[in-house]
């Protein structure tokens, strides 16, 4: 009977053994896609004159280097036909521009001509209101057990507004984002909440608060979602779709870019724990 056990116990090694060989599965590559990344930030007490787009193209599963875009011509036109040109850094896919003028409530067009192709998009640059005071609680959490950093800011009554707020820390591997709109809170104030364990004293958390549009808000909430696994998440949770952004493709309609062509005013500050 002991042989038997050891007998067993050897062909369970072996079998959970092979088990850990690393297989590579292949893999259907859709042809390169374009993705933009053209935030446009004007943080309060500065000119907001300095401005990047990103271009980057959408590549394999496997590949570890995100391809840049270079070559290409972008610029935004504001409502009355003044045009702010974005100039290639070479070799980073970054495009500069060092004259831009924010106007809250301007509209403006963003181009973008890439490999034969055009792309536009079109949005407004919405206010944000000022970060007013904090609240820390050093028991918060379900468990009482973590740090948490309360920031709260008035609302404005007058019209329909959408935030997004950015939580930077080095506790946690990359920023965290949460996206939030004045239906149940207008004209009131409101707050963002962030909470860590492993938050200490001396410990800096950097806080962004931005005005947005509706539709990027609703753009945000789905992107948040599937970073946080969706409302179903699980083993037999619906596999995520593409989220639509707002860059048209003007050449070939059924080939649209990836990314959003946003503009805000921002509240940007920093937080010492306490």
């Amino acid at each position: 009977m002991k042989n038997i056990k050891i007998l067993s116990l050897l062909v369970c090694i072996i079998f959970f053994t092979s088990c850990e060989e690393v297989v590579d599965i292949d893999l259907d590559t859709a042809a390169p896609r374009l993705v933009v990344d053209a935030s446009i930030d004007w943080v309060k007490g500065t000119e907001g004159s300095q401005q990047t787009i990103r271009l980057t193209e959408t590549t394999g599963y496997y590949n570890k280097e995100v391809p840049v875009v270079t070559g290409a011509t972008v610029f935004i036109t504001n409502s009355t036909g003044t045009v702010f040109n974005f100039t290639e850094d070479a070799g980073t896919g970054n495009y500069i521009c060092n004259d831009f003028v924010p106007v809250i409530g301007e509209t403006y067009t963003l181009t973008v001509t890439h490999d034969g192709e055009t792309f536009t998009a079109t949005e407004t640059m919405y206010a944000v209101p000022e970060i007013t005071n904090f609240v820390q609680d050093d028991e918060g959490g379900f468990l009482n057990e973590d740090v948490e950093v309360r920031f709260y800011f008035q609302d404005d009554p007058a019209e329909d507004n959408f935030y997004l707020i950015r939580f930077d820390a080095d506790v946690i591997p990359y920023p965290d984002y949460d996206a939030l709109e004045d239906r149940f809170f207008q004209g009131n104030q409101m707050f963002g909440i962030f909470s860590d364990e492993d938050l200490k004293p001396g410990d800096e958390l950097g806080i962004k608060l931005y005005g947005i549009s509706e539709r990027y808000y609703n753009y945000m909430l789905l992107l948040i979602s599937i970073a946080e696994g969706g409302a179903g998440s699980g083993p037999f949770q619906t596999v995520p779709a593409n989220v639509k952004g707002n860059v048209l493709n003007q050449t070939n309609p059924d080939k649209p870019a990836y990314g959003y062509f946003r503009l805000s005013e921002v509240d940007s500050r920093v937080y010492e724990v306490q």
